[in-house]
């Protein structure tokens, strides 16, 4: 197993980066998530998982060890393939997966492209209680010095839209989410009620802003963005 790279950014697109390392460019398939904090030229390390088939070894990347061993439980779900797990931890944190597995949720779970009810419950049944309680991994955060934690407001719109144009939503859908979840995290009116809404609202107001600058050059949490933008799009 390939438990992590260290390298430097050769590039980076909507579904993946490639690591230099040791003179080999590695591709490795992130989440939205991860791929916000990778910087192309600088130096990063990411947890990292290998997937090998008949036809492929593909290794599948991670802002942090929690994010990674969750990849690997989610996969024991009979009809959960990487490319679904990889979906499950764009759309959730390890921590609300773990939520929505030991509530049952079927209503959360249904909002990742590719899961319908009956899958939904089937990851209910089989993975209750071997994910653990929520708090139970590591504190997030990089495996090490790689991803940082957002994007400026100026690029942080266009990589929340390849995310969702990624894991199959149309650009217009994905604009629209944008648009719908840009006032609470941008600290406006509504980030009072998303605070007080419980865990989901108070990820999405994670986005602060740094001083007297203005709203577009606040920091915003790029996977916090992409959730809550796939929270409004599972409820259309």
């Amino acid at each position: 197993m390939i438990a992590h790279v260290d390298g430097t950014v050769s590039s980076v697109a909507p579904d993946g980066a490639v690591i230099d390392v040791g003179g080999v460019g590695l591709l490795v398939q992130c989440t939205p998530g991860t791929l916000a904090g990778l910087r192309t030229g600088e130096r990063a390390r990411v947890a990292t998982s290998l997937v090998v088939r008949e036809d492929a070894l593909t290794l599948y990347g991670f802002a942090a060890e929690d994010e990674r061993n969750t990849f690997e439980l989610l996969q024991t779900s009979s009809g959960v393939g990487p490319r679904l797990a990889l979906a499950m931890l764009a759309v959730f944190s390890p921590d609300a997966l773990r939520r929505a597995v030991a509530a049952e949720d079927l209503a959360a779970l249904t909002t990742v492209p590719g899961i319908g009810r009956k899958g939904a419950q089937r990851i209910v049944l089989e993975l209750a209680g071997r994910l653990g309680s929520p708090g139970d991994g590591p504190a997030s955060g990089p495996a090490g010095a790689g991803p940082g934690p957002g994007a400026r407001a100026a690029s942080w719109r266009d990589q929340v839209r390849a995310g969702l144009v990624s894991l199959g939503w149309q650009a217009r859908e994905a604009d629209q989410a944008i648009a719908a979840v840009e006032p609470e995290l941008l600290g406006g009116p509504g980030q009072a009620d998303a605070a007080e809404a419980g865990p989901s609202g108070a990820e999405l107001a994670h986005g602060q802003a740094s001083g007297g600058r203005a709203a577009d050059s606040q920091v915003i949490d790029v996977a916090v963005a992409l959730r809550a933008a796939l929270r409004v799009l599972g409820r259309t």
